[in-house]
């Protein structure tokens, strides 16, 4: 039988591109803000583009915020934080100078560069990754897989283990987090073509957590 996939609708992002991206793997995935649906899910997607603050506000104004926290840390259920998902994570954010769900020992910080007029932000665009640990998650991937990033914040761990790869863009930061059953990217998979689809896949088809 396979895997209930539901993608988190908290109207943050475009959903809908990463349900698409799910299907070319062959699998379906809900998108919902329904708490039985979330609740019953096998693993949960929580992507996301926009402000942290407001991030924490519709999680919480939607329910959804209390039934993550024992999906994921109760029942042990596979999820993946997407950009502002990741960062929702983090115990801390100064983007709005507020707390995360605290699941990952981290704040979230203010990306800067030092040749400001190179390395422009928001960091958009494509670059590569520094895996720091194996993972179920990078399967099949290696250090010239490129991924699609667009942020202007990103998260410093407290504990490097929870560090799954670093990206540079004239300086080092942390683009993917893997802590037993909770996985993140800084970037967005739905946008980085085959290597974006294989992460997907790799989170959603094998048994992870």
């Amino acid at each position: 039988m396979l895997d209930k996939i539901i993608i988190i609708d908290y109207g943050m992002g475009n959903l809908r591109s990463v349900q698409k991206k799910i299907s070319k793997i062959g699998l379906f995935a809900e998108i919902s803000d329904n708490l039985k649906e979330i609740k019953s899910a096998d693993k949960l997607i929580l992507p996301g583009v926009g402000h942290f603050r407001m991030g924490v506000k519709n999680l919480k104004e939607k329910k959804i915020w209390d039934i993550m926290n024992e999906k994921v840390l109760n029942d042990g259920t596979p999820i993946l934080g997407i950009c502002l998902g990741m960062q929702l994570m983090a115990k801390y954010s100064f983007e709005g100078d507020i707390e995360g769900l605290g699941w990952i020992d981290a704040d979230i910080l203010k990306l800067k560069t030092k040749d400001e007029l190179k390395y422009k932000v928001p960091h958009m665009g494509w670059n590569t990754l520094i895996f720091k640990k194996e993972s179920p998650l990078i399967q099949h991937l290696s250090n010239d897989s490129m991924f699609y990033f667009t942020h202007s914040f990103h998260m410093k761990c407290n504990n490097l283990d929870d560090i799954l790869s670093i990206t540079d863009y004239d300086g080092e930061f942390v683009s993917a987090i893997h802590q037993n059953n909770i996985f993140g990217t800084q970037f967005h998979p739905e946008k980085s073509h085959d290597w974006g689809e294989i992460l997907l896949e790799n989170f959603l088809k094998t048994k992870i957590g």
